[in-house]
């Protein structure tokens, strides 16, 4: 069996992430320099310059002027773009996408249900209110709309379902306007602000099966109107 050569940046990469894990290091904890890196791997700084770059990119590390690379803060921005490029070179298509967020977010309000505060119940009322308030300005409404699912995610208490829902939000941005034309009479759109109603009716109440059925309900309408809207 044949293994996939590893790149000298690579090398580096895998070599930092051992070092995080291997000594504990937490968000803001500081890293070897450059110098100290490229000694003990036996490699250039230019291989650690390199690789430290592509660590930014992704979060891994936070690199600042005048000082050593730290531990850094993961967050959804780091995740949306494979999932945008996914759609944009036609890899997977937004209704995949969305169908994978529907299993995700039927979990997140169940879990809200359970664990989310007193402020944490009012914040995701307040979003869905906003986005009735919003009616057709299709900016605020997308804008509200995304808070509210990733304020339902963070009362989930599993960071993991934040980053990922959170990482849906630039599609959130392009898609909302396309489903609120997808649904062509009054009736359809009102029921796009009752349906966040009843979600977070659901999770103030403490009601998780509620939550989660009241969240497919509100995918199943979404899908159809992104299909009447010819997104497929």
């Amino acid at each position: 069996m044949s293994l996939k050569p590893v790149s000298r940046p690579q090398s580096v990469v895998n070599a930092v992430v051992a070092h995080m894990r291997d000594n504990g290091l937490r968000m803001g904890d500081t890293l070897p320099s450059e110098s100290a890196v490229a000694a003990s791997i036996g490699v250039s700084r230019t291989a650690v310059r390199e690789a430290f770059g592509a660590m930014s990119a992704l979060r891994l590390i936070d690199i600042g002027a005048g000082r050593r690379a730290r531990v850094g803060t993961v967050d959804g921005e780091v995740m949306a773009l494979p999932l945008s490029h996914a759609v944009g070179t036609a890899q997977a298509s937004v209704p995949q996408v969305w169908d994978a967020r529907r299993a995700l977010e039927c979990r997140t309000a169940e879990l809200a249900a359970i664990h989310r505060s007193e402020a944490e119940a009012i914040l995701i009322r307040e979003h869905a209110m906003a986005m009735r308030e919003a009616g057709d300005d299709l900016a605020t409404q997308s804008e509200h709309d995304i808070a509210f699912h990733i304020a339902i995610a963070r009362a989930t208490r599993n960071p993991i379902f934040l980053l990922m829902i959170e990482s849906f939000s630039d599609l959130m941005r392009q898609t909302c306007p396309v489903g609120w034309a997808g649904r062509r009479t009054d009736a359809e759109r009102l029921a796009v602000f009752d349906q966040h109603d009843c979600i977070a009716t659901a999770i103030a109440s403490r009601d998780p099966a509620g939550a989660a059925q009241a969240m497919a309900a509100h995918f199943d309408l979404s899908l159809r109107a992104l299909s009447r809207s010819g997104i497929n």
